[in-house]
């Protein structure tokens, strides 16, 4: 082995190379970024693009661009409000049909084997987006946690998003799903 290939052998074993978290660290540093899921929401033409997987009356489905585990859904009422008693109750329920849609997706689809569903409501409980209430579904596989999260804080995606989604997409498809009313 020369000199270079030991630098760079030397390299990978101290460094972890996520070239995608650009995006997220860009997006933090944006200034008056506005609300990415009203975003989201508005541009009804561009939901492949947003990674936005269902739309139905009162709240919508997208995939985290920056998941805590692959599969990570989000679910978020169109409305734009910031805490729980805000909620109608046709979209808190509706919403909640969608985790149980999404979970049995994601058990389909990607092999989930278990689920962290909740809310972050305020800054000091982790809540990345203040302003706009949504409900994260963490798909879990036994032994998923280990060292590189919680030495590192780092995680470990084994599939592109875009992939993940078309692949969402095909079993959505597939299964019927979701199966709450439709509407835009």
């Amino acid at each position: 082995m020369n000199k270079q290939d030991k630098h760079h052998d030397a390299e990978r074993k101290l460094n972890i190379h996520a070239p995608w978290r650009i995006e997220y660290i860009n997006m933090l540093s944006k200034e008056e970024q506005g609300c990415f899921l009203c975003r989201i929401r508005d541009e009804k033409d561009n939901d492949a693009e947003n990674l936005l997987l269902w739309r139905a009356k009162h709240s919508m489905v997208v995939m985290n661009r920056f998941p805590y585990s692959a599969g990570h859904l989000l679910i978020a009422p169109y409305e734009h409000i910031g805490q729980l008693e805000q909620l109608s109750s046709d979209a808190m329920l509706e919403m909640m049909r969608l985790a149980c849609d999404a979970q049995k997706l994601l058990t389909t689809s990607i092999k989930a084997e278990g689920f962290n569903i909740g809310m972050n409501i305020g800054h000091c409980a982790g809540a990345g987006l203040e302003g706009h209430i949504h409900l994260h579904v963490v798909p879990r596989w036994g032994g998923d946690t280990n060292f590189m999260a919680v030495l590192a804080d780092v995680r470990i995606i084994s599939q592109s998003l875009t992939d993940l989604y078309r692949q969402l997409q095909q079993t959505s498809s597939e299964l019927n799903l979701p199966q709450v009313n439709f509407g835009r």
